[in-house]
């Protein structure tokens, strides 16, 4: 019985070298105004001057003090979840549940803002940062746990913990958390003021936080121990193995404060941007944290700016939508367009399509 011939593809993508740091900024720069073009002939498309388009999202952000802080509201829980996230790609943990984890932090620190906002203030914040803390954390040990012990995949089982953790909001929303003053629909009542993060510079002082989060992570993943076993479990697990480590402990510690992390940005959202627990407590912000973690090279510092021009492009967006009539949809085809660009640069960064061998080539 013949076998056949088994033919190479006559395009494959291998992994790039290594490019120099001036020639990427360069490609960065023409992958960014490509994606303005691109976005600009679609503005055209649809008959909008596309130089008015991208001057309202500039302007819209930092017309007023208002406007800026509306953009930090934005870019604050970006941030946060981006660092957590980014701790378990470092050790090649896929962790796509950080909406999941949001959440339930969220959660857990609404317990408190609603069944003891009688609580001295500082004591009911320093309470609910750190339940919104074990929150995140529990929600990312339970994928984990799994991983070492039954070798599950971490990215379908953190993905569907994200829809569970969303369904436990809306029971609670219906059911035993449900506002009694609320007239036609279900909703969580809003927090009282003791319950609420306070404001500095106008902005909830989940900025501050964030700020304190991004030098920790930094310092943890570039001058600790546990940084540099986190690096090594990411390069090989079977190399950490032989050098000693415990790699289903760095694995279980890394993922609680990733989880952990990622939990704190769910308090901050229910105690300082919203003032009340709902369904939209994440909206979406763990799934771009991995777009932004992806696109730093999980690098906190550059997390930092990416996640300001995400919040940029957001609120941007929101001013084009209301001053410029443009609808929402087409909106989030301009973000999309972008972002394709710029992802796709980033791609390029890594990989290359080769073609074919020759025959007799090695």
């Amino acid at each position: 019985m013949s076998s056949k011939t088994v033919r190479e593809p006559l395009l494959h993508i291998v992994k790039r070298d290594e490019i120099p740091a001036k020639k990427a900024m360069v490609l960065r720069i023409v992958a960014f105004l490509l994606a303005l073009i691109a976005g600009g002939l679609f503005m055209l498309s649809i008959g909008c001057n596309p130089i008015e388009v991208y001057q309202t999202i500039i302007v819209g952000c930092f017309r007023s003090n208002m406007a800026i802080q509306a953009t930090v509201k934005i870019m604050i829980p970006l941030v946060i979840a981006a660092l957590g996230v980014s701790l378990a790609f470092k050790m090649r943990f896929w962790n796509i549940g950080a909406e999941g984890q949001i959440i339930m932090g969220g959660v857990f620190a609404s317990y408190f803002a609603l069944f003891h906002s009688d609580w001295p203030h500082w004591v009911l914040v320093i309470v609910m940062f750190l339940a919104g803390a074990l929150g995140g954390a529990i929600w990312a040990y339970i994928p984990t746990f799994c991983k070492v012990r039954f070798n599950t995949n971490e990215t379908l089982f953190t993905l569907m913990l994200n829809y569970i953790a969303y369904y436990i909001i809306c029971f609670l929303r219906d059911g035993p958390w449900c506002d009694p003053n609320s007239p036609g629909f279900a909703k969580i009542a809003t927090f009282d003021d003791n319950a609420t993060l306070d404001k500095v510079l106008g902005v909830h002082s989940g900025w501050i936080i964030a700020i304190i989060l991004l030098v920790a992570v930094f310092i943890y993943m570039n001058y600790t121990k546990q940084g540099y076993e986190l690096a090594v479990v990411g390069g090989s697990s079977a190399t950490a193995t032989y050098a000693g480590m415990n790699v289903k402990k760095i694995m279980i510690r890394t993922m609680l404060i990733s989880g952990g992390i990622c939990g704190i940005g769910g308090m901050i959202q229910a105690t300082g941007a919203d003032a009340t627990l709902s369904v939209g407590v994440a909206g979406g912000v763990g799934f771009t944290a991995i777009i932004i973690a992806w696109m730093a090279s999980l690098d906190p510092r550059i997390i930092l700016i990416i996640s300001a021009l995400f919040a940029i492009l957001e609120k941007g967006s929101r001013v084009v939508e209301s001053n410029m009539g443009i609808s929402a949809d087409s909106s989030a085809v301009l973000q999309g367009i972008i972002l394709f660009f710029i992802m796709g640069c980033e791609f390029f960064f890594r990989y290359k399509f080769q073609g074919r061998a020759k025959k007799g080539s090695e």
